[in-house]
């Protein structure tokens, strides 16, 4: 089946757009691919309304009527965003996974929250839109994150094994595949939020390119500790976690300068990836997602492994497509009812389909 899949996910950047063709269990093919940033207005209103649940933490973001102020607005906006990923591919498809925007995630709660009009999509694309991939695992008591799972043993079907799969977004997680595909996954800390909303508040540009300041900077060993003693560092995997829920490192790097501050956050980011506990050490680690383009997170990385690291196009793998060509792929496991999640991604009880299908 040709479908495209879209995400934004957890981090503010924009859209992406791929196309592929399969059937949910492997994957025949990989077509064109794109990204269309968010315009600075939409990032800004995308990050009130992050803003928003994060202040009205307990259940405020469930429904509708409570969700933050002038979201209709925001949503319509960000779908229109989406429908324009689609229609510049160009490409027919059969089905579109679409993931939304994440502005709330406490699974503890049993809510999550992705912004998007997924009716809106399907009229506009004239295409069936499998969504809403998350709210069945969570409503079961699993983290509902990460899905990316069962899409990375696809692709590593024929890899050596043990091999871990690190994703940087503005969460950071992993998959670590062992033989006869044998998965465990979990968030493991912040990947590029919280360098992104720290260089945005300091510089006005909401990214560290090519690790600039991380790189001419110093960690602060101090404080690194101080916030690798967070309780979230001891749970067991499967665990995830919101994009805000480290927000408070923010406050705590205030005093140091750009670079160092910068450099701070960077090594967080690597120190949380290797510090979580694998039922075996891997034989290669590969590393998708935006953070693999900080050089200074991937020295760190490199250095704590005592084995190959690397972005995932040296396994051929498109890392700026990823996980827009997972959400195509995880789009049709809910159309054909395969579970999204299993008890070594999520916790979840048993391997559980999700998501649903919104016809045009």
């Amino acid at each position: 089946m040709k479908v495209i899949g879209l995400m934004s996910g957890t981090s503010l950047d924009g859209v992406d757009a791929a196309v592929l063709e399969t059937d949910g269990l492997t994957i025949q093919s990989f077509g064109p691919s794109l990204t269309i940033p968010y315009s600075p207005d939409l990032r800004a209103q995308l990050a009130g309304a992050i803003g928003y649940c994060t202040q009205n933490l307990i259940g405020r973001c469930a429904t509708a009527a409570t969700d933050p102020p002038g979201l209709a607005g925001i949503e319509a906006a960000l779908t229109d965003a989406h429908i324009e990923a689609v229609q510049r591919l160009g490409t027919a498809s059969e089905l579109i996974g679409f993931h939304g925007q994440t502005i709330f995630h406490a699974p503890h709660l049993r809510i999550t929250r992705q912004m998007g009009d997924a009716g809106r999509l399907a009229r506009a694309t004239a295409t069936p839109v499998a969504c809403d991939f998350r709210l069945a695992d969570v409503a079961a008591g699993g983290q509902g994150a990460p899905l990316a799972p069962l899409f990375h043993a696809a692709l590593a079907a024929s890899l050596e094994k043990p091999i871990l799969v690190v994703n940087i977004g503005g969460v950071a997680n992993l998959t670590w595949i062992g033989e006869g595909q044998h998965i465990l996954a979990c968030d493991t800390g912040p990947g590029n939020a919280l360098l992104d909303d720290f260089l945005g508040a300091r510089t006005g540009t909401p990214i560290d390119q090519d690790g600039t300041y991380a790189r001419r900077g110093t960690v602060d060993d101090a404080i690194l500790t101080s916030l690798l003693t967070h309780p979230f560092f001891a749970l067991p995997a499967p665990k995830s976690l919101d994009r805000q829920h480290f927000v408070a490192a923010l406050d705590v790097i205030r005093n140091l300068s750009t670079e160092d501050g910068a450099a701070t956050l960077a090594a967080f980011t690597a120190r949380a990836i290797v510090a979580t506990v694998l039922p075996a050490p891997p034989k290669r680690v590969l590393v998708t997602g935006g953070g693999r383009n900080n050089p200074a997170i991937m020295a760190a990385l490199a250095a704590a492994f005592p084995v190959p690291v690397g972005p995932v196009e040296q396994a051929g793998w498109d890392g700026d497509a990823l996980e827009a060509q997972c959400f195509g792929y995880l789009g049709v496991r809910v159309k054909r009812g395969l579970p999204l999640s299993l008890p070594g991604t999520t916790g979840v009880p048993t391997p559980l389909p999700g998501g649903r299908i919104v016809q045009p």
